[in-house]
This record gives structure tokens, C-alpha cells and sequence, in this order.
């Protein structure tokens, strides 16, 4: 079965690679030396500190390789290539909550790079996926546990 593509722009793109250099780099060594430290205490069976870098080990080795796999699954967003007729991925979109007449600007992004406290929401979320190939001056309804949000799209720019 092929693996999911995964959509990055090319900002999601080089965080990624700089997360991936900087665990490979920096964290193993560091827990590397934590482990040997922790061996020179003596008896490993009963050695918290040694399970406790031990285990840490572990969850850098799974973020590297979950790292490796968003890598070679990306497709990359040329923001050349966005579009300001329609919402699409890469798009930042101006909204108007229609209930409190709020304004909220979100780009969209795949979801490996979605961050809501940067306003950073992903294609598949509710709100990204309802805006999605809509144009400026739509109204779209997003389906949500607490009901049904209306959004006018104002804005859609780079």
C-alpha cells in the first residue's frame, strides 16, 4: 500500500529538516552520554537513570524516523503556484465569523505542519477542509460538536 502523501510548504519543509539535524546531531549525543554516564553508576538493572535515558533514546530514534517518513512522503507547496481566486493549501485567508462578527486569519497547511497558536490550520480540520476551493466572498458552513459555525471568506492572499 502506498503511504500517504504529506503537504508541506516549503517553510514546513525546512523546519522539518532542521528538526531532523538537529535530533540526529545534538539529542543523540547528548543521550548517548547520558547512557554512558548512567552505566558508570554501576548495576544497570536497578539504575533509574539509566531506564530514564534509555527511554529517551527510544522516543528520539521514533521522531527520527516519523521525521524520515513526512521527508520522503512530501509533496511541496510552490507558493509561486498558489492561487488568489480560490482557497487552496499554502492560502492565507481572511475570514468574518458571521455570529460575532470576529475576523481570523488562518493559512492553510497539511496537517503534519498545522500549528493553531500560529494560525497555522490544517486542510483536513473542519474549518480548513469547509474552505477549501471556495473563493472570495463565499459563505460556508463548518459542521462542528457545538453546532454550525458561518464564515464569509474576505481575503485570500500568498
Amino acid at each position: 500500500m502506498a503511504e500517504k502523501q504529506i503537504i508541506l510548504t516549503l517553510e514546513g519543509l525546512k523546519k522539518t529538516e532542521q528538526k531532523l539535524d538537529y535530533l540526529k546531531s545534538v539529542r543523540r549525543r547528548e543521550v548517548a552520554e547520558r547512557i554512558k554516564q548512567a552505566i558508570e553508576f554501576g548495576d544497570i538493572s536497578e539504575n533509574s537513570e539509566y531506564e530514564d535515558a534509555k527511554n529517551e533514546q527510544a522516543f528520539i530514534e521514533g521522531e527520527i524516523l516519523t521525521l524520515e517518513k513526512t521527508l520522503r512522503n512530501a509533496q511541496v507547496i510552490d507558493e509561486g503556484e498558489i492561487s488568489t481566486d480560490i482557497v487552496a493549501v499554502g492560502a492565507t485567508v481572511r475570514l468574518k465569523d458571521l455570529e460575532f462578527s470576529d475576523e481570523l486569519e488562518y493559512t492553510i497547511v497539511g496537517s503534519a505542519e498545522a500549528d493553531p497558536t500560529e494560525c497555522k490550520i490544517s486542510n483536513e480540520s473542519p474549518v480548513g477542509a469547509a474552505i477549501l476551493g471556495q473563493k472570495v466572498g463565499s459563505i460556508v458552513e463548518v459542521n462542528v460538536p457545538a453546532g454550525i459555525l458561518k464564515y464569509e471568506i474576505l481575503d485570500i492572499k500568498r
